[in-house]
């Protein structure tokens, strides 16, 4: 078992960057693969980033790609999505998760509770 925590979330103009974390407590998320979802008001919630155990491979969603990037410590059990050239469209309630390295909200197990990212024009 294991507990996610987000934070960073945050207001920000249009063009500024945030830095979201993702802290893991009790058993380590180290062999498990972190992904990043995001999901609006009243909209589906949807893949942003996903990274797998070792932080070799990563994946992103092709509005972020080349926005984005994702990281990972294991050594301190925290995952990192570093946002830049944000946009009001990537406005949305943040999580992060621990499962299998896919970008579908069901091969995760284990979920954060949510940071809010707002963009403003």
């Amino acid at each position: 078992q294991v507990q996610l925590v987000e934070s960073g979330g945050g207001l920000v103009q249009a063009g500024g960057s945030l830095r979201l974390s993702c802290v893991a407590s009790g058993r380590t998320f180290s062999s498990y693969a972190i992904g990043w979802f995001r999901q609006a008001p009243g909209k589906e919630r949807k893949f942003v980033a996903a990274i797998n155990w070792s932080g070799e491979r990563t994946n992103f969603e092709d509005s972020v790609k080349g926005r984005f990037t994702i990281s990972r410590d294991n050594a301190k059990n925290k995952g990192y999505l570093q946002m830049n050239s944000l946009k009001p469209e990537d406005t949305a309630l943040y999580f992060c998760a621990a499962g299998r390295y896919s970008e579908e909200t069901d091969d995760y197990g284990y979920w954060g509770q949510g940071t809010q990212v707002t963009v403003s024009s």
